[in-house]
């Protein structure tokens, strides 16, 4: 019994061990150590707040959010934001952002597009939008 604790305490130690890096992975000293230059953060007891960053690397970020009355019964949180960055390929990157009720909703020229609905299913949704509500009626 003795031994197996040993055993198990050594696999134990052994998988503890600080692991080895790949040689591709890049390690801490590869990074450059990114000023910040504005820096803001407020909440307000009513539930809204305001945050913002800018780093020197061009790095920014800016959220505003208050709670807000979803219907009679439920509260939620309310965002509007945006945050930009410059990508590896030196392209700055700018994304504005709503996210509620409603879910997230990201807007950003770099981001896909849906593709524009069919003709036949547009024509089909205004024909829903005028259709008469369909009853209980079962008629057989």
């Amino acid at each position: 019994m003795k031994t197996v604790l040993v055993v198990l305490a050594l696999v134990g130690c052994a998988l503890a061990a600080p692991q080895v890096l790949p040689a591709e992975t890049p390690k801490a000293k590869d990074y450059k150590e990114v000023p910040i230059l504005r820096e803001e953060n407020v909440v307000d007891f009513d539930g809204k707040y305001h945050y913002a960053f800018e780093l020197g690397d061009g790095t920014k970020a800016e959220q505003d959010g208050e709670l807000k009355q979803v219907d009679p019964e439920n509260a939620g949180e309310s965002v509007k934001g945006f945050y930009s960055y410059t990508g590896d390929d030196g392209v700055v990157y700018s994304v504005s952002y709503v996210a509620d009720e409603n879910g997230y909703v990201p807007v950003g020229d770099h981001l896909p597009q849906a593709p524009p609905i069919p003709e036949a299913i547009q024509r089909a949704l205004a024909y829903l939008a005028t259709a008469k509500p369909p009853t209980d009626e079962k008629k057989f």
